[in-house]
C-alpha cells in the first residue's frame, strides 16, 4: 500500500483550521465576535483559565476565529504553534522581547522596516536592550557582532525595500554555535516562497496585513513558532500589553490566505516581466528584483527561495525629482504605503515608509534618496507595463 500522500501548500491554505459548523453545515467558517464565554461549571472555568483544559474564557486571551487564522499560519511556515497579533509591528514586539531582558543586546540586519528600525534603535535601548546593525548581506557580519550578552539575531530577508536577501541556513548555524535565537520576518517572501524554520530560524513573523490579507482591508501580525513560545509569547506579550487581533480581522485574513498561492505566484510572475522591463529602459538606473541574473544575490535567492516575490526596486534617470515626477504620474498604480496588495502600489520609501530612518543609516543600508519601491499586483501584466511606461514620460 503506498503512503498516504501530504495534501499540498495550497489545500492546506483553504482547509487547515477549517470544517463545516456541525449545527448548520455552513461552509464558511464562523466570525465569532463574542468578548467572553459561558462554562458548564465553576469547575471547569478554573481548569480553563489554569491552562488545564482547552477552551475560551475572554477574547483577549483567545478566540475561535482568531484561532483558525493562527492554526492556518502556523500550518503554512510549518511551526508548532501561531499567534495572531493587532499588526504587523505587534508580532515584532511579540516575537522578540520574550526573549530579552535589561542589558541584553541584539544583533540586527540592516535595511529593516522603519517601524522595526525604531523599536530596535530608540524604544528598546530605552529599556536597557541595545542593537547592533549589520550589512545582511554579510554572514560573518553576524558572527563578528555577536558578545557575550548577545540573545537576539533579527532578520529580514528579502529587505524592505532593498531586498537584500540573507542567508538564513549560515547565519542559522552561527546562532546556535553562539547559543542564541534567530527571529525572521517572511512577509516579503511568504511561506509560498521561502520557510525560515525549515532554515533553521526559532521563530517567524508576518504583517499580516500584507500578503496573507492581499486586499488591502485588514490590518494584523503573525508569529510562529515552538508551542512553548507561543504560548508564552502569548501570555508575556498579547494578552498582558493588549495587542490582540479583532476577530473580524481575522475572519478577513483567512479569507484572503485561501488565495495566497494563486495572488503571490500571478505577482512573482507579472513583477519578474516588469522588473525586465525597467531593466531594459534607458530612463532607469538600476534595478533590483532578486529573479534577475543582474541582482547581486540572484544565486542565494535562486537557493532559497522557491519564488522571487512581487517586489521590485528601481531608481529613475535624473534622482529625486525625477522619481518624484513619475510617480505623479501613474494613473494604474496607487501612489500608497503597503505592499502585497492585488492593486499595484508604488511610494518613495525615502520620504514616506522610511522617513524615521536616519539618513546615514538610511544610505548605509542602501535606501538611496531615488529608490522607487513596486509592488506588483495582480492585474494584467501588459497594464502594468504600459502604466510605467507612459510614466516615465
Amino acid at each position: 500500500m503506498s503512503e498516504e500522500r501530504a495534501p499540498g501548500l495550497s489545500t492546506r491554505a483553504i482547509h487547515v483550521g477549517e470544517s463545516p459548523d456541525p449545527i448548520t453545515g455552513a461552509l464558511a467558517p464562523d466570525l465569532t465576535m463574542s468578548t467572553t464565554y459561558v462554562f458548564p461549571s465553576a469547575e471547569e472555568g478554573a481548569a480553563v483559565f489554569a491552562g488545564e483544559k482547552e477552551g475560551f474564557a475572554y477574547t483577549r486571551y483567545g478566540n475561535p476565529t482568531v484561532a483558525i487564522l493562527e492554526r492556518k499560519v502556523a500550518d503554512l511556515e510549518g511551526g508548532e504553534a501561531g499567534l495572531a497579533t493587532a499588526s504587523g509591528m505587534a508580532a515584532v514586539f511579540a516575537a522578540t522581547l520574550p526573549f530579552l531582558r535589561t542589558g541584553d543586546h541584539v544583533v540586527a540586519c540592516d535595511g529593516v522596516y522603519s517601524g522595526t528600525y525604531n523599536l530596535f534603535s530608540e524604544r528598546y535601548p530605552a529599556l536597557g536592550i541595545e542593537t547592533t546593525f549589520v550589512d545582511g548581506a554579510d554572514s560573518e557580519a553576524f558572527e563578528r557582532a555577536l558578545r557575550p550578552d548577545t540573545r537576539l539575531i533579527y532578520l529580514e530577508t528579502p529587505g524592505n525595500p532593498t531586498l537584500k536577501i540573507i542567508d538564513i541556513q549560515a547565519v542559522a548555524r552561527i546562532a546556535r554555535r553562539a547559543g542564541v535565537v534567530v527571529v525572521a520576518d517572511n512577509t516579503f517572501a511568504t511561506p509560498v516562497f521561502q520557510r525560515p524554520l525549515d532554515l533553521g530560524a526559532d521563530v517567524v513573523l508576518h504583517s499580516a496585513t500584507k500578503y496573507f490579507c492581499g486586499h488591502g482591508d485588514a490590518i494584523a501580525g503573525a508569529v510562529v513558532g515552538s508551542a512553548d513560545f507561543i504560548k508564552r509569547a502569548n501570555r508575556e506579550m498579547i494578552r498582558i500589553y493588549g495587542g490582540i487581533l479583532s476577530p473580524f480581522n481575522a475572519w478577513l485574513i483567512v479569507r484572503g490566505i485561501h488565495t495566497l498561492t494563486l495572488r503571490v505566484e500571478r505577482q512573482a510572475r507579472s513583477a519578474q516581466m516588469v522588473a525586465a522591463f525597467l531593466d531594459n529602459d534607458p530612463r532607469v538606473e538600476w534595478v533590483a528584483y532578486p529573479g534577475l541574473r543582474s541582482f547581486p544575490q540572484h544565486e542565494l535567492a535562486k537557493r532559497q527561495m522557491r519564488g522571487y516575490g512581487s517586489m521590485v526596486c528601481f531608481e529613475v534617470k535624473g534622482g529625486v525629482e525625477a522619481g518624484r515626477r513619475m510617480m505623479n504620474r501613474v494613473q494604474l498604480c496607487s501612489l500608497a504605503v503597503s505592499l502585497g496588495d492585488v492593486k499595484s502600489l508604488i511610494t518613495h520609501p525615502a520620504s514616506m515608509t522610511h522617513r524615521l530612518v536616519p539618513p546615514e543609516q538610511r544610505l548605509a543600508a542602501g535606501i538611496t534618496d531615488g529608490l522607487v519601491r513596486l509592488s506588483v499586483g495582480c492585474e494584467d501584466v501588459e497594464d502594468i507595463v504600459a502604466d510605467l511606461d507612459q510614466a516615465l514620460g
